[in-house]
Order: structure tokens, then sequence, then C-alpha cells
């Protein structure tokens, strides 16, 4: 039986889940998907917040009728992947303006 973190890690394209998180944000349209992680590092100072992007893309396999992940895309997926990359930029440098104004 899986955990919740493991259901939600694949959910996202991953193996495993990224040291117990949860995205932080998702965007996606039709089966083309672009998610924000929060993440702790280490830096010079101590610990030190920053952001990823992982993007995927869904299919059904036809030979076992799974749904699986990948990063390849097809012409169509194209201005979808323009699309969901485009709003987490967005998301992302939103987020920091209105970080810097407090």
């Amino acid at each position: 039986m899986q955990t919740t973190k493991q259901i939600q890690a694949q959910k996202y394209g991953q193996e495993e889940p990224n040291t117990g998180n949860l995205p932080e944000k998702r965007f996606s349209t039709g089966a083309v998907s672009a998610t924000v992680w929060k993440n702790i590092g280490n830096g010079k100072e101590g610990p030190v917040e920053y952001r990823t992007v992982s993007f995927q893309r869904s299919y059904k396999d036809k030979k076992d009728d799974t749904w699986k992940t990948t990063s390849s895309l097809r012409l169509h997926d194209l201005p979808k992947a323009t699309l969901v990359l485009q709003k987490a930029y967005e998301y992302l440098v939103m987020r920091e303006q209105a970080e810097e104004a407090f």
C-alpha cells in the first residue's frame, strides 16, 4: 500500500517523494503540466530557500492501460508547454516581487 507522499510524488512525475515536499503550485493544460517546488538547501550562511520547476506530459500506456509521464513533447504539445512554463515563470517572478516589497 502506498503512502500519501508516494501517491503525490507519482502524480507529479517523481519516483519517490522529494524530501517530503509537496508541490507549491501546479499549472496544467491538457496532459502538459509545470509544477513549482519549494526547496531548502545549504548556503554559506545557513539554510537557503529556492524554487524549481518540473515539467511533464502525461499519457496512457496502451500496453498495460496505466498513466505514465514523460518530458518528451509532440508538435501539438509545444504551445501547451509554452503556456504552462510561462505561467510558472510569472508566478515565480510575481512571488519574488511581492517578497521584496516587504
